[in-house]
């Protein structure tokens, strides 16, 4: 059902926790199930110097915050900002069609952070 990545990732995830001093955070949820994500963002000349999670949900949820925070960190916020739902779902080796909402997550959190960061800053994407 879940791949040996999905299973690695939600055994082993990385970036759990919060930044008590963070830059910007976002909160999201998924209504089909319920899960929650909550992504806290440092950010340093224009890039995601750390990034962190929690998340209230599935293993497919935990695998997917854990995943797409390792694939933006050190990126620009422009960068990050591009990051989908589906490249979270193949970089973790893909997802069963049920629980691809799932990536929706982290996807999501990760551009709402930085939407929220932008918003406290009053820079854009691609400055700092």
């Amino acid at each position: 059902m879940y791949s040996d990545k999905v299973i690695e990732h939600f055994q082993n995830p990385r970036n759990v926790g919060e930044i008590p001093d963070h830059d910007g955070v976002g909160k999201v949820g998924s209504p089909v199930c319920g899960d929650l994500m909550e992504v806290y963002i440092k950010v340093a000349g224009g890039r995601l110097a750390d990034i962190k999670y929690k998340t209230f949900g599935c293993g497919a949820a935990v695998a997917s915050g854990s995943m797409g925070t390792e694939m933006v960190k050190g990126k620009t916020l422009e960068e990050a900002m591009r990051i989908t739902d589906e490249q979270v779902s193949e970089a973790l080796g893909g997802l069963p069609e049920e629980k691809l909402h799932c990536s929706n997550l982290a996807a999501e959190g990760i551009q709402s952070a930085i939407k929220d960061y932008l918003s406290r800053s009053g820079a854009e994407a691609g400055q700092d």
